[in-house]
């Protein structure tokens, strides 16, 4: 049995399993993420993996991380929430721990998890979307990962949906990720709420009573129990995620899309309205087949799984 291990580099924890080839986690190392210098980063990083590397024979190692990666998964180029910017995080883990290393973007091994075990296993031309605080992804075309010329591929929470909308993270504005995630779903319902005290009485009263205190989950808790303003709020956003995927199909024209992220745990609250947009939008909707869309399996474990396959091939 060969043995990899996938490491989930986030920002406040990093964790690193033991892998087989059947995509199974045998066992795993959690640890705090010193976000106080890259070094301090890549020491945690080394010492989650060298604890598994002493009761496990590794035959390589991939880091997902939570930014853009170069094309030969050697350096983590940029993340917005780590202090590490143009870092050549592959030399530095090999050098301390004397395995291949491979690093990946954390959607993109996400994507692969899900591709090679999950919703997705079998299928060839798979699209996963990973719905957040923010909206990332991963393009799976004929049975390989797209990462692009420069690695950057598939950051399609930065495609524009909205010319001049809401103001984003990365400095744009009308990003999809501002009409199709977490925090737009917090915005949503906030919005709503201020205009329908009434409806959203139920809503309200899980937080502290004022629109501006609606939490994500509060609104999934409320749209659960039939919340007007809440189903309302899921009904906005899965418009917003279904023409988005609308635009990925007539690019890319995959047999299936996945939802992950901690927006996917609404379920069919999110997969009713999202589907209903996505036909809606879909060119040529009547002459062609429509993919399916359905909710990732392997939840929070689905980087480290991906990761851990990928490290397979270095």
């Amino acid at each position: 049995m060969s043995y990899t291990i996938g490491v989930d580099l986030g920002g406040t924890k990093i964790a690193a399993g033991i892998v087989n080839d059947q995509g199974e986690i045998l066992e795993e190392v959690i640890k705090p993420t010193p976000a106080v210098s890259a070094k301090a980063v890549i020491s945690a990083i080394v010492e989650a993996c060298s604890e598994l590397m002493e009761r496990y024979e590794v035959k390589g190692i991939c880091v997902a991380a939570p930014g853009f990666v170069d094309a030969a998964g050697s350096r983590l180029m940029f993340t917005p929430n780590l202090p590490m910017a143009d870092e050549p995080l592959r030399a530095k883990i090999e050098k301390k721990l004397n395995v291949p290393v491979l690093i990946e973007n954390d959607a993109n091994a996400a994507a692969w998890g899900e591709a090679r075990f999950g919703a997705a296993q079998n299928r060839r031309n798979v699209v996963i979307l990973t719905i957040g605080t923010g909206l990332g992804g991963g393009i799976v075309v004929d049975g390989r990962l797209v990462r692009g010329a420069y690695g950057m591929a598939a950051e399609i929470g930065h495609m524009n949906q909205v010319p001049n909308g809401e103001p984003c993270g990365c400095g744009l504005r009308g990003c999809w990720e501002q009409y199709a995630s977490g925090s737009a779903l917090v915005r949503i319902g906030r919005r709503l709420a201020a205009h329908d005290r009434a409806g959203a009485s139920l809503l309200l009263s899980l937080g502290d009573g004022t629109p501006e205190g609606v939490q994500g989950q509060h609104i999934t808790t409320a749209a659960e129990s039939g919340c007007p303003v809440a189903i309302a709020a899921f009904n906005e956003l899965g418009e917003s995620i279904g023409q988005g995927m609308a635009d990925l199909s007539a690019l890319l024209d995959p047999e299936i899309f996945v939802i992950g992220g901690g927006v996917s745990s609404a379920r069919d609250l999110v997969l009713e309205p999202a589907r209903a947009a996505f036909a809606k939008n879909l060119t040529a909707a009547a002459h062609r087949p429509k993919p399916e869309i359905v909710i990732a399996t392997l939840g929070n474990s689905a980087g480290m799984v991906g990761a851990a396959d990928l490290a397979r091939g270095v």
